[in-house]
Formats: structure tokens, sequence, C-alpha cells
């Protein structure tokens, strides 16, 4: 099962567990901040996604397998939770709900949409050495970089998946990011018909860290609402 890193409910929960899955080359603990402060009246769980982080490395890493991933963390914690994806990890989530429905009562989807991609973000690059484990020595990648280079087209793209996720969805992007664009939206909603669509000012692809009080308070008011 996927490695997690667990943030307890600082007071009674009485909201359902939200789980959290990252984007690419990403981490669990990247969430931290954001995933401490959501926990205030639930618990929240952080992924590390496979071939990331402490997870399990595999040779495939299609979205119907980091689908299949998310839904056994899901069933352990006992299901439906709120689930929340960042880019790759948004697409991970979008192929559960499609699939799985019933395992999610909200989702939140940052960044992404159920389309293909090109992979040219540089700023990827700025995440490597977030991944990096300098208390090894000597220092070793938390990445299966040969299986995620391998893999890249299948990242990247989107399986086509058909479905209908019939509860409500946010739609979460920068304002600035070009991810999800003005054309994308009938396709989501056609798979997403209680889609909301929200942005964040001044906040790129990599919303979650460029503005994170803005983007808790916009989860928060949705999961809450």
């Amino acid at each position: 099962m996927l490695a997690t890193i667990r943030h307890p409910a600082s007071a009674t929960a009485d909201a359902p567990t939200l789980v959290i899955a990252h984007g690419l080359y990403g981490s669990a603990r990247n969430w931290g901040v954001i995933a401490r402060r959501l926990a205030d009246r639930r618990e929240v769980v952080a992924v590390d996604m496979r071939n990331h982080g402490d997870s399990p490395r595999f040779p495939v890493q299609g979205y119907p397998e980091m689908a299949a991933d998310l839904a056994e963390v899901i069933e352990s914690l006992g299901a439906p939770v709120d689930l929340l994806g960042h880019s790759m990890g948004g697409k991970a989530a979008m192929q559960l709900a499609l699939t799985r429905p019933g395992l999610i009562r909200r989702l939140v989807v940052a960044d992404i949409a159920p389309v293909a991609y090109s992979h040219d973000d540089p700023a990827l690059r700025a995440f490597f050495l977030q991944s990096l484990d300098l208390r090894q020595h000597p220092p070793r990648w938390k990445l299966n970089l040969a299986a995620l280079e391998a893999e890249m087209p299948k990242i990247v793209g989107w399986p086509g998946t058909q479905g209908l996720f019939p509860n409500p969805a946010l739609f979460l992007t920068g304002a600035e990011s070009r991810y999800v664009r003005a054309e994308h939206r009938e396709t989501i909603r056609t798979l997403f018909p209680k889609a909301r669509f929200a942005k964040i000012p001044g906040a790129g692809h990599w919303l979650h860290a460029e503005k994170p009080r803005e983007f808790e308070e916009t989860v928060r008011v949705f999961l809450e609402a």
C-alpha cells in the first residue's frame, strides 16, 4: 500500500477524512502545512504516490494503477472520503472518481483537466531537489526516475476514461496557469456534472505552494459547504 502521512484532527473529527494526492515529483511531505491546517475538523492523510517518496516502486505509472492505489488507501480508512489531487494526483483522483464514485464524497482537482498535455513545464525541476534524501550516504533520489521517464507518455496523457461522478467537484486553478482552459470545461462538465470552477489570483500551476492560505481557504469553503 502507498506510504502515508497522517494528520489527526486537532479537535473532534466531525467531517470525512481528506486524502491528498500530490503531483509528479512531489511527495506527501510537500503538503504538510496545508494538511495540518485543514486537520482542525477532520483527519487529513497525504499519500506518496507510487514511485515517489517512501511508496513502493513499480514499472507502471498509468492512471488506472494510480487510482487503484488510492482506492486501497481509502478503503483502509473507511469510505467515503474527500479527495484532493494536484496535477498528476488530480488525474489519478479523477480516474478514481469516474470509476469508483462511491469512495468519494467531494472531489477537489487542483490545476489539471482530464485531457492530454505536452511535457513542457520547467518548474517541475524545482521539485527534484525536494525528493533528494540527503540523510543517505551517498544521497539518493526518493523517486523511481527510470520508471517515471519510461511512463511519461501515460503521465502527461489521459486514458480517455468514461463515466460520471455525481457528487460535487471543485476544479481549482491558478489564474496564471494554462493547464485548465476554457475549452476544457465542456469535457469536465460532461464527466463531472456538479463541477464548480475557481481561480486563485496571482498563482500558477503550483498554486498550493504559491498561495497556500488562499488555496487552503478555498478548499475549506468547498468541503464544508
